[in-house]
């Protein structure tokens, strides 16, 4: 799982075979294939690996920018930096999914769209949870700022698109002040 989440990630899926993974990985094909029936299957487990490490990367590293006293959404956007200076940074694993699938109805295309609900009601919560109520408003403009910048951060190979981001959403959002009013 981990060698072929790393390969998809690093250079495509449709650029990784599976006799590639075999190989790299050091397993029998039979392995292979005992676990997963085709590599549709093993691309569709390899995206649920790659949510649930995804998420706790976002989970601890916004905990630890709490911790060092920012509020959750500039912690936020703290970590998405952070994941974009990462030196494995290609993007998004669920936007290239999609992308290299061409098919809506493909089962790791539909659970890329289904992660990213899941990941703008994450960015939804932490707005309200930092600027209120009002806040809910704007999760999706702010959903796609962040969509933006990953897709910017890739493309410049820089983590500049994250402070845009951030900067940007931060402007757009209600003041502490309109919280209370």
């Amino acid at each position: 799982m981990e060698t072929a989440e790393k390969l998809f990630y690093a250079e495509g899926i449709r650029a990784v075979g599976i006799d590639r993974i075999i190989a790299e990985a050091g397993v029998a094909k039979m392995s292979l294939y005992n676990h997963f029936s085709s590599k549709d299957d093993l691309v569709l487990a390899v995206l649920q690996y790659r949510e649930e490490k995804i998420t706790r990367f976002f989970d601890s590293a916004t905990q630890r920018y709490v911790d060092n006293g920012l509020d959750r959404l500039q912690a936020f956007f703290s970590a998405l930096k952070e994941w974009f200076d990462s030196k494995e940074f290609r993007g998004c694993a669920f936007i290239n999914a999609v992308v290299e699938l061409a098919d809506p109805r493909h089962p790791a295309s539909e659970f890329s769209t289904h992660h990213k609900e899941l990941f703008h009601q994450m960015i939804g919560r932490i707005m309200e949870e930092t600027h209120g109520s009002k806040a809910a408003a704007f999760v999706p403009a702010v959903s796609l700022m962040v969509e933006g910048a990953i897709v910017t951060a890739m493309m410049d190979g820089n983590s500049e698109a994250a402070d845009v981001a951030k900067e940007a959403t931060l402007v757009l959002l209600p003041s502490k002040q309109a919280q209370r009013e």
